[in-house]
């Protein structure tokens, strides 16, 4: 059995979760087992996870679980997991997938591979893919314990609809009260959140100040893009650090990824490296960015990317 934690936010599943509701399905496919998904909290569309391939959905619903704690998620999930029988596990690799995958594989005996980036293969054991090496290498690992959890990168599968609806069923679990008390939650909103973006317009220091980003919002506008940024733009205030994407801030991997003004310090690249098609615009032409970019300007952003956008604006404008 597959056990799929389909998270949900104020009742509605994102992208990235029928992502991994697809993800189990067709691990359950490849295992010759069932795939059921764990909704925790209510949710008015949890029986729509069957049309992403769901053979079930049970709903957990417990006021200890009302705000997350790694602790008490993970002792919900591993009891779920053993009421059907579920010997693999899947998450999203997000910050919940991060804080309970260590504790799942503590708690279960398990062996994980956290941020896969591909469907495993069973021909010669059970072997999971993940970028190893900030991102410039890829490695094969083999899982051989009964249990197996795997937390996997945002984008690494498209969302299919291959099912129907399915009835929810209730579970129960018996959970202590949180040790973490939520004091205030602050939450972004009317954007595409990072890790599930498939458009991405990031910016550097080559702005030269926030007073400048409007070209960069005016880019990221046009395209339907989410706005992004490297590490020093966000230290300095420039930007919300929620932008900062890289080793240490939200790694993605969108379809595409605009670097403006990005020299592409080797921590950038770690977070960035997989997306699938990387546009870079820089005045300088040794930036070590242009070496992992599919495309590149060499120039200054002032002048390009206002005529970047001058040009998608009239692309849109003649095709609409």
């Amino acid at each position: 059995m597959v056990l799929v934690l389909a998270e949900q936010n104020g009742g509605k599943f994102k992208k990235a979760t029928l992502e991994i509701v697809t993800y189990g399905s067709k691990v359950a496919g490849l295992t010759g087992s069932e795939c059921v998904a764990l909704v925790i909290g209510e949710s008015s569309e949890a029986a729509s996870l069957g049309k992403y391939g769901a053979n079930k959905v049970l709903t957990l619903n417990n006021a200890s679980l009302e705000n997350f704690d790694s602790k008490t998620y993970t002792s919900a999930i591993a009891q779920v997991a053993e009421k059907v029988g579920a010997k693999i596990i899947i998450v999203g690799h997000n910050s919940t997938g991060k804080s309970i995958v260590g504790r799942l594989a503590a708690r279960m005996d398990a062996g994980v591979i956290s941020g896969a980036k591909s469907l495993p293969t069973v021909a010669d054991g059970f072997q999971v893919e993940k970028n190893v090496f900030s991102g410039k290498g890829v490695a094969s690992f083999k899982l051989e314990t009964e249990v197996k959890i795997i937390s996997v990168m945002g984008n690494s599968i498209q969302p299919e609809t291959n099912g129907a609806e399915v009835s929810p069923e209730a579970v129960e679990v018996t959970i202590d009260s949180p040790k973490v008390k939520v004091i205030e939650r602050k939450t972004v909103t009317g954007t595409v959140p990072l890790p599930e973006a498939e458009l991405v317009v990031s910016a550097g220091r080559g702005m030269g100040g926030p007073d400048n980003w409007g070209i960069i919002e005016e880019l990221a506008d046009i395209i339907g893009a989410t706005t992004a940024c490297s590490r020093p733009v966000a230290d300095t205030g420039w930007r919300p650090h929620h932008e900062h994407v890289g080793q240490t801030g939200v790694a993605i991997r969108p379809n595409l990824y605009f670097a403006i003004g990005i020299s592409g310090a080797i921590q950038h690249l770690a977070g960035v490296s997989s997306s699938k098609v990387i546009v870079v615009i820089n005045k300088d032409p040794e930036a070590p960015f242009f070496k992992n970019a599919d495309y590149g300007i060499v120039g200054d952003l002032f002048d390009v990317v206002p005529k970047l956008n001058s040009a998608l604006k009239e692309f849109k404008a003649s095709n609409n």
